[in-house]
């Protein structure tokens, strides 16, 4: 290990941490060290145990039963998708008419004051409710549920990944992200809906799948087969899947940018069942929304982000244009990366000096508040008026200084949500902005975003970046003498902030209806991901790392492979005998000091510590069900007396098994012996501790385990590996570098 750069030693607090400090807000307390991978995180089960009752359940089960469970699958995902689909028109709607009330009341009040002077009362007013909206969904998240702070993607993807993050898919999450996510966008913050529609998504995937409400303390004794980690992962992926679609009108799109961003498994009919999600999820939308509307049956609006549709037939792009496309991507990656190195050294900033929910609060309306100052100064000093139109379909133009029968452009940027601002960058005919207006509007809107971001309010990244590029993109289509160019600067922004490329060219092309610039869009996009990705990593990575998740990437670093899994494992390792003594599990079960949720069974241990031969593996939350239903006896060669656990007893206590301290046993049943044989998985994956270090983080991660033993040649335990073990690796500027964890 000598050539490894160790940064940092163990430091330790209490545990119960874990539950109090929220994922991408913070550490309670201020302090943050980069160099430490946090201990309190704890990995989920995606590797089922295939003991004795796993085995018997499957061998009762017919072949329609398992037909019948196929169909229940599907059933699930409609309902995924059909209530995404509503939270995303309740969204919708609710941003509709409080930003329309918002925008009319300030916009009468600027006309008012125009020719008498007296704007500073408008300017007060547009920045009261700003700060009013902000301050609402602030104090929600702030106080409420932290965890609903952000866009949630960086969650939903360490959930997937098979990190545990508390309370990120519970239904007091998903009520504060849609209350919070409308009082951010109606407030004026330069965020979108999109982040948060994907995480509420994936929320409704977690409840609905399980069939009951921990949160409610309601069960519908239904889906109860699917109350395991293995089977909530599949339908969360198609609750993200069905959030982007909602967000985008875009079901491939968001089938895809589950599988790129996401999804840590994958197979062919877990495609379809997701595509299924994501269908029904935009039918949905589009259908009330229809009505809302007074349009029934008129199913044309794409989605929540309605870009509009562009003719294909007349717009063409020539081969010598593609240089221009790969030097836009460099441009956008370069300017993705300077944002997410500005929000990276802001939210440490934050993390050190802004982690208590009352400053949380404050700086998110003083935000709310700038933001609202500097679209007003914008507005008022701009001199760019352009002609009225009788096809114009802004809804709160603005004359201000303009003469009769003009608007000013500057407005038409600043005084919108940002979706309308997208459309009216995409579809206003050329000459409806001059370069300068543009220039300003993209820099001011950069900063605001790279400040917003970050903040203890539900909000999205998604539509910023793509207003920038758009806004900045139309600059260079004028400086060309061609307006087809926003397409691009708008998508190489986002892919040099999210490094989204596969599934963002799809949402694109299905958001606006056109093929034409697909091949010219991927172009951009991954000269943006290859440009961003040399200075710095997604702005999603950045988040993760910042809260020192351990998150495991596709492939191990590299120049790993003369590490071994000896080097890397955790030893020594506490172990059980197939008949174990019912005193001794409950100590190392109550044991603060470890944390351990998987243990070895072997055929026996010794009171010399010397290993043992692996025969299974058992889990702490099977072992607390074990003892919560008192399955042992008196003597080691008994047999149970009690009756036969199913595997039902096992779900019904899932996802939040109880703890060991509120399981009581006497002294009497101390003394008696538990069998372990039935319920341990007999064939847990092992690995010789000459493995390297790729090939046992290939294993691990291919196979979304939780635990995997290090054996001898003779097959006795020697070290466990888990995803802690790994994920501490990373390659850093002195090569091969570790990671300690901490608990912090």
């Amino acid at each position: 290990m000598a050539n490894i750069s160790k940064k940092v030693s163990w430091s330790g607090r209490g545990d119960d941490r874990g539950e109090r400090t929220p994922l991408l807000n913070g550490a309670e307390d201020g302090k943050y060290n980069r160099h430490v991978l946090n201990f309190v995180f704890q990995s989920l089960d995606y590797d089922n145990s295939e003991n004795q009752l796993f085995l018997e359940e499957e061998r009762r089960m017919s072949h329609m039963g398992f037909r019948c469970l196929e169909t229940r699958r599907w059933v699930i995902c409609g309902l995924i998708g059909f209530l995404t689909g509503l939270i995303a028109c309740l969204i919708d709607i609710a941003v509709e008419k409080l930003a329309g009330y918002k925008y009319s009341a300030v916009k009468q009040n600027i006309e008012k004051f125009t020719e008498f002077g007296g704007l500073s009362i408008s300017l007060i007013l547009w920045a009261v409710l700003n700060s009013a909206f902000v301050m609402v969904g602030a104090i929600a998240v702030a106080f409420f549920e932290p965890f609903a702070a952000g866009s949630g993607i960086p969650q939903i993807k360490c959930y997937l990944n098979g990190v545990k993050i508390p309370r990120v898919v519970r239904l007091k999450t998903l009520a504060i992200k849609v209350f919070g996510v409308i009082c951010s966008v109606a407030g004026g913050l330069a965020v979108g809906k999109e982040g948060p529609m994907i995480h509420s998504g994936a929320v409704v995937a977690a409840g609905v799948s399980q069939g009951r409400s921990t949160s409610l303390k309601k069960d519908f004794k239904i889906f109860e087969y699917f109350r395991r980690d293995t089977e909530k992962r599949d339908f969360v992926s198609a609750g993200a899947a069905a959030g982007v679609s909602a967000a985008f009108g875009a079901p491939v799109g968001g089938v895809l940018f589950s599988l790129e961003e996401g999804a840590s498994f994958w197979n062919q009919m877990l495609t379809w069942r997701i595509f299924f999600a994501s269908m029904i999820s935009t039918f949905t939308l589009n259908f009330f929304l229809s009505i809302y509307h007074g349009k029934p049956g008129e199913l044309s609006s794409p989605g929540l982000i309605n870009f509009g549709r562009f003719d294909s037939d007349s717009v063409q792009y020539n081969l010598y244009e593609i240089p221009l496309f790969i030097i836009m991507g460099a441009l956008g990656g370069v300017l993705g990366a300077l944002f997410n190195v500005i929000n990276y050294w802001l939210t440490i900033f934050r993390i050190r000096y802004i982690h208590r929910p009352c400053l949380q609060v404050m700086e998110a309306m003083l935000v709310a508040a700038v933001t609202a100052t500097v679209s007003f100064a914008m507005i008022y000093f701009s001199n760019d008026c352009q002609p009225l139109g009788q096809d114009n379909t802004e809804e709160y133009s603005l004359q201000l200084f303009c003469a009769d029968g003009e608007y000013n452009s500057m407005a038409t940027a600043f005084f919108n949500t940002p979706e309308r601002s997208v459309r009216s960058l995409f579809h206003n005919p050329p000459g409806s902005y001059n370069p300068l207006t543009l220039g300003v509007f993209t820099l001011a809107y950069f900063v605001l975003a790279v400040w917003t971001y970050g903040l203890t309010v539900s909000a999205g990244v998604f539509i910023p970046s793509l207003l920038i590029g758009a806004a900045w993109g139309r600059l260079f289509g004028i400086l060309l003498s061609t307006i087809t160019s926003i397409w691009f600067c708008c998508v190489n922004l986002t892919g040099g902030i999210v490094r989204m490329t596969l599934s963002l060219t799809v949402i694109l092309v299905e958001a606006t209806g056109s093929v034409t610039y697909g091949f010219p869009i991927m172009l951009v996009l991954m000269t943006a991901k290859i440009v961003g990705d040399y200075f710095i990593e997604g702005l999603y990575d950045v988040h993760i790392k910042l809260q020192s998740v351990p998150f495991l990437h596709w492939e191990a670093p590299p120049t790993s492979h003369w590490l071994t899994a000896r080097e890397v494992m955790s030893s020594p390792v506490t172990c059980f005998n197939r008949v174990e003594k019912v005193g001794r599990i409950v100590d190392v079960l109550s044991n603060t000091s470890t944390n351990h949720n998987g243990f070895p069974v072997v055929a026996h241990t010794t009171e010399n510590d010397e290993p043992g031969k692996i025969c299974g593996l058992i889990l702490r939350s099977q072992l607390i069900v074990l003892l919560k239903h008192k399955v042992f006896v008196e003597r080691a060669s008994s047999r149970l007396s009690h009756r036969k656990l199913q595997l039902k007893d096992f779900r019904d206590a899932y996802p939040r098994f109880p703890p060991i301290q509120s399981i009581h046993v006497s002294q009497d049943e101390r003394e008696c012996m538990m069998d372990l044989t039935e319920f341990m998985n007999p064939t847990p994956y092992t690995v010789p501790q000459e493995t390297s270090l790729p090939r046992v983080f290939k294993l691990f991660r291919a196979l979304g385990l939780r635990h995997l033993v290090v054996v001898d040649n003779e097959n006795r335990v020697v070290g466990l590996v888990t995803r802690k073990d790994l994920a501490r690796y990373h390659l850093g500027k002195d090569g091969l570098e570790e990671l300690h964890l901490a608990q912090t």
